[in-house]
């Protein structure tokens, strides 16, 4: 895993400051702090700059990047990681290719001029975004894995397209603009984005499994943007059921071993993360059964019992062999980190488990990790969260007799109380322009949808008459490709929905990428192999959520590694527990709002109402108030501080000077 960035001009001619590059790398040193590098070749008009955390071929300058093929007319830089990649290499040799380095990035170099970039996408396996410079076709490619488990954005200037990891990459290039705008910061009040969007004006991200392309041609930047996979389920009726539930069974538990053993590779020592979820327990049972020594374990612990899940995840370490370390959290360790954590965030967070995140990050580093096993994914392709279970009981099972429905909702409903105004809406809602698109409103999106009238009255007067018609389920249903919603069972809609919004826009980012490299530590996401994904397409929602058990196939194919009790329970949403619950976190709440959004910092931002923000406060401070709807409130405040702190770290401050001062205390320069 690194930080990759990047500047192509409209005109080959134009110099690229070299030193620009080397602080586009230096501002994300916490992403690759083992060593850097860059590229700047006479008149090409392109520039590239790399960040690197060495965990394939350690050798320190074999394996640098920027990567140049021998005849230079192929540049790349690359974050994330090749699976299968020695199998691939073999195969190159054997044809005459003729590898430089031991990373798995240089099979690019050798796939591309072979097969080009459609063919070549098809190989690879992993997380991963690149940038690839054609010299001969004098196009730029960018490019991001299937389903965003690596950042990369970029944005057009007056001179070309600068590109980079981070959005703080783009921003210490001088040429781009800093700046919040009206509909990207409404959206970050409510939690969930437009794919593709971010908070900032003009300043996009490359969506998961697309390319960009950007073709130099008569002075002028052609950009084109191709999806190259999707989450494809099988259209409805294609779903007669031609095998019995051991071969779906078989095939999770293969796939997933699959999945395990590929990224245990490394050349650095690999751990896992284990929560007291299915998820996390299954990749710890496997891993420890493929390796020889003991699996070093890290497990999140809190301060309250009702959101804590260490007794589980002890118990599966004791069953496994596992060397556990918990992390236990306070208030003070959750918000004393806030803002740290927004600044590699890059977006407002609605619950404190993107600060624990990045504590546990922090800690791996400090063991001398750099590598852990996640379970992130699974929840995704075995219908896990309850948001799902409570559509397939809605729009799943037309045959359920309606006691036995109401009986599965009640069961529902009690044994996630706590997430209600969260993971669960309070109360339902119905956005027209999603159910057109998608059938209904999806439950995952419902409660975020619904903070539109907080939304609006926080936003300031001028932005609030400039969305006065906006449509948030409008704009965000606009991005699916209706294609691959027509037709399909209402469970397979649910999930493509939150694949596409919250997967990559919450637990990817806030939840994954962002806080684990922020203490330059990779995490692996064994469930989101797209091979395991595609097996997954294929099994029945009636096998995903069996009657009222979500993540039935899953549960089966694991039974035999799981602690009795965990493969009995229902999911339980990990999230921290909520500053409402205790009058510390809360006190701790509004201290962080005193020093950030204040009504004088308010103002001097000019984003956001101060008066409507006094006002939301008070009401969250009303005994009568319901705990479902300050669970919702909980959130929104939040993301009022995370929007304060966007300002704060991305436009107050001087990003370009920044990166160059980093760049000197780093001693990261371009040569003469």
């Amino acid at each position: 895993m690194c930080g990759i960035a990047g500047v192509f001009h409209r005109d080959p001619q134009q110099p690229i400051d070299s030193q620009v590059l080397v602080n586009m790398a230096a501002i994300q040193y916490h992403r690759g702090p083992d060593n850097f590098g860059y590229t700047n070749p006479a008149g090409a008009g392109i520039g590239l700059s790399h960040a690197r955390l060495s965990i394939i071929d350690l050798n320190e300058e074999r394996g640098r990047q920027p990567l140049v093929s021998p005849d230079q007319q192929y540049y790349l830089v690359h974050n994330g990681e090749f699976y299968d990649f020695q199998r691939i290499r073999a195969m190159l040799v054997s044809n005459g290719a003729r590898f430089a380095t031991k990373s798995d990035s240089e099979i690019i170099l050798h796939l591309y001029p072979r097969y080009g970039m459609e063919k070549t996408l098809q190989y690879l396996r992993g997380e991963f975004a690149f940038a690839l410079f054609d010299k001969s076709e004098d196009a730029l490619y960018l490019v991001r894995d299937r389903f965003g488990i690596k950042p990369l954005y970029w944005s057009e200037t007056a001179d070309g397209i600068v590109f980079g990891s981070e959005l703080k990459v783009l921003f210490a290039h001088p040429s781009v603009k800093r700046q919040l705008n009206a509909a990207g910061t409404y959206h970050q009040l409510i939690q969930v984005m437009v794919p593709g969007s971010t908070a900032f004006e003009g300043v996009h991200q490359v969506p998961p499994g697309h390319m960009i392309k950007v073709k130099r041609k008569d002075g002028k930047l052609i950009i084109s943007q191709k999806k190259f996979w999707d989450m494809d389920f099988p259209v409805a009726g294609e779903y007669v059921n031609h095998h019995d539930e051991s071969h779906y069974i078989e095939g999770v538990r293969d796939q997933l071993l699959e999945a395990v053993q590929l990224r245990l590779n490394a050349d650095v020592p690999v751990g896992c993360y284990l929560s007291g979820g299915i998820d996390s327990c299954s990749i710890l049972g496997l891993s420890a059964a493929v390796r020889q020594d003991p699996v070093k374990a890290f497990t999140i612990g809190f301060d309250s019992s009702e959101y804590d899940e260490t007794p589980i995840a002890r118990e599966m370490a004791e069953m496994t062999g596992a060397d556990q370390l918990v992390l236990k959290l306070s208030a003070d360790d959750l918000y004393n980190n806030f803002s740290r954590t927004i600044w590699h965030t890059e977006r407002t967070i609605y619950n404190t488990l993107a600060v624990a995140k990045l504590l546990m990050s922090e800690t791996v580093k400090q063991n001398r990790y750099k590598v852990v096993l996640t379970g992130e994914g699974s929840d995704e392709l075995f219908g896990g969260y309850p948001a799902f279970r409570k559509d397939m009981f809605l729009y799943g099972l037309d045959d359920l007799p309606a006691s036995l429905r109401k009986e599965w909702q009640s069961s529902l409903e009690e044994s996630n109380s706590l997430f209600r105004g969260a993971m669960l809406p309070r109360e339902d809602f119905n956005s027209a322009a999603m159910t057109d698109v998608v059938g209904f409103t999806p439950t995952c999106l419902q409660n975020w949808l619904h903070c539109h009238d907080y939304a609006m009255g926080l936003l300031n007067p001028e932005w609030r008459a400039q969305l006065k018609d906006y449509d948030a389920g409008a704009q965000i249903a606009a991005t699916f490709d209706r294609s691959q919603l027509d037709g399909r069972h209402p469970l397979d809609k649910a999930q493509y929905v939150w694949i596409k919004t919250m997967l990559e826009g919450q637990i990817l980012t806030w939840g994954g990428d962002r806080v684990d490299m922020a203490n330059s530590m990779e995490a692996r996401p064994a469930f989101l192999d797209h091979h395991l994904a595609k097996f997954a397409t294929t099994v029945p929602p009636q096998l995903r959520i069996k009657g009222a058990t979500e993540k039935y196939v899953l549960r089966e194919a694991m039974k035999g590694l799981l602690p009795e009790t965990l493969y009995k329970r229902q999911k339980f949403a990990f999230m921290a527990p909520p500053a409402h619950t205790d009058k510390k976190k809360w006190q701790s709440l509004m201290a962080l709002m005193d020093e950030f959004a204040s009504k004088e910092k308010v103002q001097a931002a000019g984003l956001l109402d101060s008066a409507a923000i006094e006002k939301m406060i008070a009401d969250h401070e009303d005994p009568n108030m319901d705990r479902e709807t300050k669970v919702q409130l909980d959130a929104v405040i939040n993301h009022v501080l995370g929007v304060q702190l966007l300002h704060h770290h991305f436009v107050a401050q001087d990003l370009p000077n920044l990166a160059q001062q980093r760049a000197d205390e780093l001693g990261w320069h371009a040569t003469a």
